[in-house]
């Protein structure tokens, strides 16, 4: 029983600690800043990537933790969103559904994963962060985008369209990033972690 003890600690310890670090990593995506295109009042970050990667490494249930951790740092007024962005007001603006986005695309993106097996492909990887990464973000960003700023459906998508090229490429980044660290660290396969959870293991 002691033994046991100590391994549910490593485990709470490990995970606690991954969650942590990609919290971080999402929010230091943002330092650069953003960018706001015909006259876009969503702006275009490097976060969504670090949604992306949250997923693809840690699986659905961590890499959607890591996003909620970030939420309520933002909702608590830290500047952790691009443009030094952060406070409850963030949750109200024209972006809002793309940032309320971010968990549920996490959350898909490290699902689809953990159903790749043993060894994604870069190409399922890249699918994965596609689908949770821009699918979801924009399903629930384009509508509320409409709401809060008054627009039509039809003219908040096509606003929409001028981040999927740059979306695409994040998502292919992704892939290419997530594939690389899951050869040199078979832990960073979310079907291989379930497994070792399992037999209750951590490294």
């Amino acid at each position: 029983m002691k033994d046991e003890g100590k391994q549910r600690r490593r485990l709470e310890t490990g995970t606690l600690a991954r969650v942590a670090v990609f919290t971080a990593l999402i929010a230091v995506m943002g330092l650069p800043g953003t960018l706001n295109v015909f006259g876009n009042a969503v702006p275009i970050t490097l976060q969504t990537m670090g949604v992306m990667l949250a997923g693809a490494i840690l699986g659905t249930w961590r890499g959607a933790l890591a996003v909620l951790v970030l939420y309520v740092l933002v909702a608590a007024g830290l500047p952790l969103l691009a443009g030094g962005r952060g406070g409850l007001g963030v949750f109200t603006a024209p972006s809002a559904g793309f940032l309320i986005g971010w968990l549920p695309g996490a959350a898909l993106t490290g699902w689809l994963v953990e159903r790749a097996g043993r060894s994604p492909s870069t190409l399922r990887l890249f699918l994965a962060s596609v689908a949770g990464g821009m699918g979801v973000v924009y399903l629930f960003g384009i509508p509320i985008q409409a709401l809060v700023s008054g627009a039509s459906l039809g003219a908040a998508a096509g606003l929409t369209l001028v981040f999927v090229p740059g979306d695409l490429i994040k998502a292919a980044l992704t892939a290419v990033v997530v594939r690389g660290v899951q050869r040199a660290y078979p832990d960073a396969v979310p079907a291989v972690h379930q497994e070792r959870l399992r037999a209750g293991e951590e490294r």
